[in-house]
């Protein structure tokens, strides 16, 4: 990532940035009219807290104990002049939600992955402690077959050791490179200690300017 990319994105997320709607079905969407990213995760994955890390705004995205709190597309606009927009997606693989609601989700996301023309790329969070688990290779497959670019970040890498870090850093990327959407290059992130976040700025830019 070179140091270039990754002060422009720092200025850029320091700039103006400000919640703009929240999409319950399609018909709610804003105009495609910015480049966007998505933020994908299964639930309690961390993505409120890693969003918030990203923005440097505490309450930007709402943090819940609860699994499955996000149950709507959430729209962030970014910069002043606006120049991208982020999109905060629910939480999947969450067990106890009732049946139609998972339903309903999933027709949601399953909709707007393969129909935004704006989506540059989504990105998918992976807890560091456990890797990739079925639920996650769905959303891969899924965004492959929509061919939607997307890129794996792991998020809570503070919580375990630098040697099992790097071992399921690279046994995720060994994965991504399997994928024909995915790119190959796993960012390894924590929303507590900051680590990994300038690189996770600097690639949310380039998605949107390259």
């Amino acid at each position: 990532m070179n140091d270039e990319l990754v002060e422009q994105a720092r200025k850029l997320f320091a700039g103006p940035i400000a919640f703009l709607k929240s999409a319950p079905e399609l018909k709610f969407l804003p105009d495609p009219d910015v480049p966007e990213v998505a933020f994908a995760g299964r639930s309690n994955v961390g993505k409120s807290s890693l969003l918030n890390a990203l923005t440097g705004r505490n309450g930007l995205a709402r943090t819940s104990n609860t699994p499955g709190r996000t149950q709507e597309l959430n729209f962030f606009d970014v910069g002043e002049p606006l120049q991208l927009r982020l999109v905060d997606m629910p939480g999947y693989g969450f067990a106890k939600a009732p049946k139609d609601l998972m339903r309903r989700w999933k027709y949601l996301v399953n909709d707007f992955l393969r129909g935004r023309a704006m989506l540059k790329r989504v990105l998918v969070l992976v807890d560091s402690r456990h890797g990739l688990k079925d639920v996650d290779r769905e959303l891969m497959e899924m965004l492959d077959k929509a061919a939607v670019s997307y890129r794996l970040v792991l998020t809570k890498a503070d919580k375990v050791k630098a040697t099992e870090l790097a071992a399921v850093r690279q046994k995720t990327a060994d994965e991504a490179r399997k994928h024909p959407a995915a790119h190959p290059d796993v960012i390894a992130t924590s929303s507590e200690k900051g680590m990994g976040i300038p690189e996770l700025r600097a690639a949310v830019l380039e998605a949107v300017t390259s």
